[in-house]
């Protein structure tokens, strides 16, 4: 009987060893990225203050207290989503990194759709969670506040799932800039971190390094646009947001010192990454080839792709 149930996971199974296993692996470390993350967003603007766990029914801290909170939380967040998804597809959890490792470091190109896609779904259904999770939580705050679902009294409540520039900004150039240059500087730096000619940390704490990263671009770049620079962390919720009544606020994103947002948080962190990805190599990774450094294990290696893996006893 036992012999019986070996064969039939492994008949079974057999779909783990193609692409599937490299979508539901993106899908799962994007879905964990974005339910710590979105989640932090929602405690720091709703879940804590509606509870009776802070002095006011508005903030947690005061402004800056808020933003280390959610700087800190997305930071587990980005460490948690890498653990979970990269033994199998790499952990891009990011359509930046997939597109700029396709361009600069031999990733398939072929691979690139269904990577996105899975990242894609898998923020929007964490989005759907924390939802979930913190509805009633959020319709105290829209009420305590006087905030009406789609309309502008509702970005606050709102934001918890997607991003929308500063009121400072009266066009797009600004937040576009804003999301290049956190994004370059994202893709860049992890680039450094992964390139085994370089520095690369040792005892598998290249995680927890991306997700200091990650941090320090939230608090050091965040303010003017809430720093999506992951085209899939913020089109994935504002997705859902939209489906749970956010209206034109989440899509097309209609702020009103800049209307139709949407789209910029999606094409400004993929130039951005490709821009990170050029000057890291120009700077630092040809000349460290040029010295005759060791060759870096291939991308596909390095990420452990299905077919390389080794065979599972219950397969």
């Amino acid at each position: 009987m036992m012999g019986v149930w070996h064969v039939r996971m492994g008949a079974g199974a057999a779909w783990r060893k193609t692409v599937w296993g490299e979508f539901l692996s993106e899908y799962l470390g994007t879905f964990t990225l974005i339910a710590f993350g979105d989640g932090v967003v929602a405690v720091a603007v709703a879940g804590l203050n509606q509870s009776g766990r802070a002095a006011t029914n508005h903030t947690i801290f005061l402004a800056s207290g808020d933003w280390l909170l959610i700087t800190f939380g997305w930071f587990v967040a980005v460490v948690l989503g890498i653990y979970v998804a990269g033994g199998i597809s790499g952990a891009h959890i990011n359509p930046a990194v997939t597109i700029a490792l396709a361009a600069k470091r031999g990733f398939p190109w072929s691979k690139v759709p269904h990577y996105i896609f899975a990242q894609v779904a898998g923020a929007f259904t964490a989005g759907a969670l924390v939802y979930l999770n913190y509805k009633d939580a959020i319709k105290g705050y829209e009420h305590a506040t006087d905030a009406v679902r789609g309309q502008a009294s509702s970005i606050a409540s709102y934001s918890i799932f997607a991003t929308f520039p500063a009121g400072y900004y009266h066009n797009p150039v600004g937040p576009f800039i804003d999301e290049l240059i956190g994004t370059a500087l994202l893709i860049g730096v992890v680039l450094a971190i992964i390139d085994e000619r370089n520095l690369a940390p040792k005892g598998n704490l290249g995680p927890f390094i991306i997700g200091l990263l990650v941090a320090g671009i939230g608090m050091s770049f965040g303010p003017n646009t809430g720093y999506a620079i992951n085209p899939a962390r913020d089109f994935g919720p504002r997705l859902f947001a939209w489906f749970a009544g956010w209206d034109g606020v989440a899509l097309p994103g209609n702020y009103g010192n800049v209307n139709w947002y949407w789209w910029l948080p999606i094409v400004a962190p993929i130039v951005g990454g490709l821009i990170g990805a050029v000057v890291y190599d120009f700077f630092i990774h040809h000349v460290l080839v040029a010295r005759g450094e060791p060759e870096a294990p291939d991308i596909e290696v390095k990420g452990r792709v299905a077919e390389e893996r080794p065979v599972d006893p219950l397969e």
